[in-house]
């Protein structure tokens, strides 16, 4: 595929960044870890290693099924091609791409694949100018258009509309469009849960919960380089690749995910407090810094929460949304370790909420947890059903069919007040 009308602005870039053995290797006699990335002069960026460039290729390069409803057929899709498509098609309207990001979970895979959080949705940020709604209607047509070019051979195309490809393949469509925020979202639907996310950003006032989400991958060089290069990548000759952490320091927070620690800024600022993620990260054996107020944290993501989320129904809504996204059919197991984590945490830093209310919202985690629970058998439901959590909330890996009951794990106390203190 040949390059777009900026690509010729963008191959002096790509060349002047092409990596060279004097610039990437260690130095001699140890040096740091190879896996390490190079500090930048500033904090927030960072180079990313050989074998970080190597991952982030193969992920870009990897078929993703884009899975089509009813009679529409799968679509294979290699990310690096749709970005170069979408891209393109943009700029050839007059939309120009200031640069194409890797965002979240598949960020954090690839600078530390052994952080044991993994990746299922590929986030794919396009930074753009949305100044006008007609700016919105073109990212949405574009994105939509570019599935023609993904159908297999033989496929007519001559009466497939936009809205037709919409019904066929997409998962999900947002648009925000506020004072502070301005972006949209097209999220492309995959059976097993790996959408392929496409991202239109003029502006987020927040973009990450934890430090450990908050990597951002920028892909223009190695795109670029992909193009216009004929020789393959190897470890003296490749792009540059830039990351950034939107948390602030990028080697802190990478240091946070080598060691699975859990730190954010103003968690208030958080669309439902970052509580599931947290739960979720405390499940996947992360942990907060010593030097934290656990309490008060919890406490900050709890209200948070509750005030997004004040109806039983949206947080039934929104609990679900979240299991799906982020445990499969296989993964009961941690499903019910986070929905008893969670439990937990919010009987224990709730406040400002009535007793019903409270009553209610810890009745429909432990539902979801007997349901998780009972996806694993009638003897793990046995078991597990009355195996306390560790003072972590984690539950064990492996339990022992003979454990003697003592008491349920999701017992619920009644002494609360009408009303508790908000402080």
């Amino acid at each position: 595929m040949m390059p777009s009308k900026s690509g010729a602005e963008r191959l002096d870039g790509a060349v002047a960044q092409v990596g060279t053995a004097a610039a990437t290797a260690a130095p001699a006699g140890g040096g740091p870890d190879p896996e390490a990335s190079s500090a930048s002069p500033q904090q927030h960026l960072s180079r990313l290693s050989w074998p970080q460039v190597k991952r982030l290729d193969a992920l870009l390069s990897e078929p993703i099924p884009i899975h089509g409803r009813g009679n529409f057929p799968t679509l294979s899709v290699q990310p690096r091609q749709i970005v170069q498509v979408v891209r393109s098609n943009l700029e050839e309207q007059g939309l120009r791409v200031h640069s194409v990001r890797l965002h979240g979970s598949a960020a954090s895979h690839v600078l530390h694949p052994e952080s044991g959080l993994g990746y299922k949705d590929l986030d794919l940020v396009f930074q753009v100018d949305l100044h006008s709604e007609a700016c919105f209607q073109l990212t949405k047509a574009v994105a939509l258009a570019c599935l023609l070019d993904f159908l297999p051979a033989g496929v007519s195309r001559a009466k497939i509309t936009p809205l037709t490809l919409k019904e066929a393949y997409v998962q999900k469509l947002v648009k925000v469009c506020t004072d502070t925020d301005r972006w949209s979202l097209i999220s492309l639907s995959n059976k097993s849960g790996k959408n392929v996310e496409l991202k239109f950003v003029a502006s987020v006032r927040r973009q990450f919960e934890f430090s450990v989400d908050s990597f951002q991958i920028i892909l223009d060089s190695l795109l670029l380089f992909g193009q216009c290069s004929s020789t393959p990548m190897s470890e003296t000759f490749h792009p540059t690749v830039t990351g950034e952490s939107l948390y602030g320091d990028f080697a802190e927070a990478l240091e946070h995910l080598q060691h699975r620690v859990i730190a954010t800024r103003s968690p208030e600022e958080i669309r439902g407090g970052g509580l599931l993620k947290y739960c979720h990260l405390l499940v996947r054996g992360f942990r907060a810094r010593p030097s934290t107020d656990v309490r008060a944290l919890q406490r900050y993501m709890c209200s948070r929460f509750f005030i997004d989320f004040p109806d039983l129904a949206e947080q039934k809504r929104t609990l679900g949304r979240y299991l799906e996204a982020h445990f499969g059919e296989g993964d009961s197991t941690r499903r019910y370790a986070c929905l008893v984590t969670l439990h937990r945490v919010v009987n224990e830093s709730t406040v400002c909420l009535m007793n019903h209310e409270r009553r209610q919202t810890l009745d429909l985690i432990a539902t979801l947890a007997l349901q998780a629970l009972a996806e694993q058998g009638p003897a793990a439901t046995a078991a597990l059903a009355w195996c306390p959590a560790g003072t972590d909330g984690l539950v064990p890996a492996t339990v022992s069919y003979y454990v003697t009951p003592v008491q349920p794990l999701l017992a619920r106390a009644h002494s609360y007040p009408t009303w508790l203190p908000c402080n």
